[in-house]
């Protein structure tokens, strides 16, 4: 039931946030009149919040409540981007995507750390699957209702959006509460209280530069790390600006075009992530995410022949959307999970945090590079550099596949020596642990 809640919270956090995403560019560049700099400023800047506190958040996850932590944090958020509705300056609107970087990220590793302790091991990856799905629900239905009521010709067109995010924040932070009530604690879980007292130890012990050398010390996390920074930076980092972006100044579509190019990306990941996690249940995570960096591919050219065949620009726009989803179908259930196996004693939340920041750091510059080449008129350089970006993720995951077969793969159970019993001090560094899991 725990679990069915924090799914619940996730869709309903997603529901506003759909309303405001495929819209605040336009919004800010066009509708209010402060150009295409100071929007993809605003989403640059909502990028660095997110950096600012992912590590932050997945560390106080690993030593406090990650109840607590995940609460606050969307709090924040709600804060943050109901705050917008006042926003009548760049300042002030980037001072709202700044704090709203903030909360939402901060909640994220909290929230993966909460799916690791309460769902066993060999269910995580559907559980992450179906956390991802509601997600994309929220934000279909969000996007799909936005379309229809957001008048991005008014000052005010979206005011409702602001309030309708803040609001769906406010309730996923109670009912993540709520499913807290009286939830075990890491000396409850399958792993017991040595296991949960011996890795709070560890995280206390464990300095931020210490930490991060213990962390990439695994040869396989830092090919997860380079997987991980070029499949964002070959989507996700261009999802709120970027992409948009191109469709309206190289595309020429309607602005309605691009929510509903998000409507259908959730719409395909609802109606195929139960179907694909079956299929892929007993494939390893690194070859998925080979074939998401493939998807990724495939997904630049067809925008290249969008530019190509202007009289059918939009649909080709929407259809690329479509298949980005296909990979993400793959990219979201199998990552966290992979990551959270290969961490340090003690460090899941750290790790997840901290790779939450190197994606964030990296996906903060694209806004700005996706504003500075379709700017200059650069257009096929800004799908070439793409196309680029994800053929690496392919090599990068690859790499990866060979690193866990010289090391013997990625565990999704912990073994007597992964499980907290044996001292931190004495663990080998590239030796992968498992988050525990609540019973």
């Amino acid at each position: 039931m725990r679990t069915k809640i924090l799914i619940l919270a996730s869709a309903i956090g997603m529901l506003g946030w759909g309303t405001v995403l495929p819209y605040q560019y336009a919004y800010a560049a066009n509708t209010r009149g402060w150009g295409a700099l100071a929007a993809a400023l605003a989403s640059t800047l909502f990028s660095v919040g997110a950096l600012v506190a992912a590590p932050i958040g997945g560390r106080l996850a690993d030593r406090f409540d990650p109840v607590v932590v995940a609460v606050t944090a969307k709090v924040v958020a709600a804060v943050g981007v109901g705050g917008l509705v006042l926003a009548d300056s760049p300042a002030a609107f980037f001072t709202g995507m700044f704090v709203f970087g903030l909360g939402l990220t901060a909640a994220t590793p909290a929230a993966s750390v909460l799916v690791l302790r309460w769902v066993r091991a060999e269910d995580r990856r559907k559980v992450f699957a179906y956390k991802f799905t509601a997600e994309a629900v929220g934000m279909a239905v969000g996007a799909f209702v936005a379309g229809q009521l957001v008048d991005l010709s008014r000052p005010d067109g979206m005011t409702w959006a602001f309030v309708a995010a803040g609001v769906g924040f406010a309730l996923s932070a109670g009912l993540i509460y709520v499913a807290g009530v009286g939830a075990p604690s890491l000396a409850d879980s399958e792993l017991g209280a040595t296991a949960g007292q011996s890795a709070g130890d560890a995280v206390d012990r464990v300095g931020v530069l210490d930490g991060l050398r213990r962390i990439f010390a695994v040869p396989a996390l830092r090919w997860t790390a380079l997987v991980t920074v070029t499949l964002a930076l070959g989507f996700y980092a261009q999802f709120e600006s970027g992409l948009p972006a191109y469709a309206l100044t190289v595309l020429d579509v309607r602005e309605s075009t691009i929510g509903l190019a998000a409507a259908v990306n959730c719409l395909v990941i609802v109606a195929l992530q139960v179907v694909v996690v079956r299929l892929t249940a007993k494939r390893s995570a690194p070859s998925l995410l080979m074939v998401v960096g493939g998807i990724w591919t495939l997904s630049w050219v067809v925008l290249s022949v969008a530019q190509l065949e202007p009289a059918i620009a939009s649909a080709l726009f929407v259809t690329t959307f479509g298949i980005f989803a296909v990979g993400e179908t793959m990219y979201a259930p199998v990552l966290n999970p992979l990551t959270a196996s290969l961490a340090p004693a003690g460090m899941v939340g750290t790790t997840l945090g901290t790779f939450t920041a190197i994606q964030t750091t990296f996906s903060a510059l694209g806004p700005l590079v996706a504003g500075a080449l379709l700017g200059a008129g650069l257009a096929n350089g800004f799908l070439v550099m793409h196309v680029v970006i994800s053929l690496t993720a392919v090599y990068g995951a690859w790499r990866l596949r060979g690193a866990l077969r010289r090391h013997g793969g990625a565990t999704t159970r912990p073994t007597p020596e992964q499980d907290g019993h044996m001292d931190a001090g004495s663990r080998r560094p590239d030796a992968p642990v498992v988050a525990p899991a609540a019973a």
